[in-house]
């Protein structure tokens, strides 16, 4: 070879570059068959994953005296821990204050009675009856009484038939209509034998009496194997005086629709003191004795009284303003009548209204009954002239009507306002406050003032009832109460008041609440 030659060799020798030290971005063939772009890694020969330890391995580990004493360690720090979560849930458990058993309430003691004594007024004739149990349902009642509805001459009682209805009323399948519709909203309906409801006296006369409570009897034992759940009578100092009257007990509160339920015997009573009411209760074994003490006794003193006597009976008892006579509410003043709906709904016992008070419906003339309004939400035709004052009668009755659904919620909703204890606290010639608690539930004090000026009421637990002369361990008075309803302007809601004393305006009612604090 030539030197010539061997320069050339080692021109190109030094020309070609390492493999590792060329471009990566030429489009050609990098040396040693790879292409531009390509990065070669390199892995370690001697990189191997870990795989745990085997099953002999571990047992070896596990065995040794080390792990044996940290696995009893943890052993037995689980089970104090368990057994100290034990303990503290008994302890909880124990300490935690015991819930009171709810007492056995009667379906009429769930909400309150409606009743409707004049058929054709309410609404013309049964069918009119069914149409306007949607109406009903709204105000969240839990029985209807009806009629009385039967067939009767003024002060005859040989033509006395109990088991048939006054033609102009309809006939038994819209009577059985009613029933029907009724029971699917859950209502309960109570139907009204009262004998002689045209004539002078509701049983004739004494001749005549063993032979009229049987044919009640009848009437009773018929009436409830068609749908009804209920009876009412009247004069219920009367009608147990006589020798049938165990008989119809029997057949009333033995029958039902269903064997849960059993038909609820109901009687009402007038011109009787808080006392009789008492006794006769425990004597004639009715589920529920309507009287008319609220009308009787006017006074602050004497109202508080007759429900300090009757408290502990309250399952038995059914209070109303008017509904003794079947009279309207607004009988005892148009002005008062948020003032008894609300004192209504929180006393201890049953409220029973006549149909018409939760729109504060005037009062008919001497015997006769007003005509029920139905047509509240109806507006004035267009381009009809406006008449202001009958427009802010309607708008009244549709206050009044709201305010009736939110007691009657309420009543449903709160165990203190449904059955619970009740607690005297203040009265005067013209106003009473009273408080109501059950258990653990929310309490409630109402306070009305039905006189025509202002009433500074002080609140003071007093002993209450024949049996309780001393006022219940535990139960005491806070500082304050939050207002809860209030027709006095001044009172609004959730304004939070003083229970040193409350200033309530004339004619004005306010239910106060305050939470159970343990």
């Amino acid at each position: 070879m030539n030197k010539e030659t061997e320069i050339d060799m080692k021109d190109v020798e030094l020309n070609e570059l390492d493999p590792e030290k060329q471009p990566i971005t030429g489009d050609g063939q990098a040396s040693g068959g790879e292409k531009n772009g390509s990065v070669k890694l390199k892995v370690p020969d001697d990189e191997v994953a870990f795989t745990g330890l085997s099953k002999d391995e571990l047992m070896k580990v596990a065995g040794t005296p080390g792990w044996v004493r940290t696995r009893w360690v943890l052993l037995v720090l689980f089970w104090l821990g368990w057994v100290g979560m034990l303990a503290g849930a008994i302890v909880i458990i124990v300490q935690a204050p015991r819930c009171k058993p709810i007492p056995e309430m009667k379906w009429c003691n769930e909400g309150p009675l409606y009743q409707i004594n004049d058929v054709e007024a309410f609404s013309g004739d049964l069918a009119g009856v069914e149409s306007k149990l949607d109406n009903i349902n709204q105000l969240k009642v839990k029985g209807l009484v009806l009629g009385p509805i039967h067939n009767v001459q003024k002060d005859q009682s040989i033509t006395l038939n109990l088991q048939e209805i006054k033609p102009d009323l309809g006939k038994k399948e819209n009577l059985k209509a009613v029933l029907d519709r009724a029971h699917k909203k859950s209502i309960s309906v109570v139907l009204d034998l009262t004998p002689n409801y045209q004539g002078n006296s509701n049983w004739f006369d004494k001749n005549v009496l063993d032979e009229v409570v049987g044919k009640v009897k009848a009437a009773a034992e018929y009436w409830l194997n068609f749908g009804f759940d209920g009876i009412k009578i009247s004069d219920l100092t009367i009608a147990a005086g006589s020798a049938e009257w165990s008989n119809l007990r029997a057949v009333v509160q033995g029958n039902g629709t269903d064997d849960a339920k059993k038909g609820a015997l109901m009687g009402v009573v007038e011109g009787v003191s808080a006392a009789e009411v008492s006794q006769l209760i425990n004597t004639t074994g009715v589920d529920i004795i309507l009287s008319d003490l609220l009308n009787s006794k006017t006074g602050g003193v004497e109202r508080i009284k007759a429900m300090d006597t009757l408290n502990s009976q309250q399952r038995n008892l059914g209070w109303g303003l008017g509904a003794t006579q079947q009279k309207q509410l607004s009988a005892t003043g148009p002005k008062l009548v948020h003032l008894y709906q609300l004192l209504l709904f929180t006393m201890p016992g049953t409220p029973v209204f006549t149909y018409g008070d939760e729109i504060g419906l005037m009062a008919g003339e001497g015997s006769a009954s007003p005509k029920m309004v139905w047509d509240l939400d109806e507006k004035p035709a267009e381009g009809a002239e406006v008449n202001e004052t009958v427009m802010a009668i309607q708008q009244q009755r549709i206050d009044t009507r709201k305010w009736f659904i939110s007691l009657s919620d309420l009543r449903g909703k709160e165990r203190s306002l449904l059955h619970g204890d009740y607690y005297s606290l203040y009265s005067s010639p013209s106003s009473l406050s009273f408080l109501r608690l059950w258990d653990q539930s929310e309490r409630f004090i109402t306070a009305v003032n039905w006189g025509t000026t202002e009433e500074t009421i002080t609140f003071k637990l007093q002993p209450t009832g024949k049996f309780n002369t001393n006022i219940s361990e535990g139960v005491e008075l806070p500082e304050t109460a939050k207002v809860k309803l209030s027709t006095d302007n001044n009172l609004k809601p959730d304004d939070s008041v003083s229970l040193d004393k409350l200033v309530l305006q004339p004619g004005q009612a306010v239910l106060l609440q305050f939470p159970y604090t343990g």
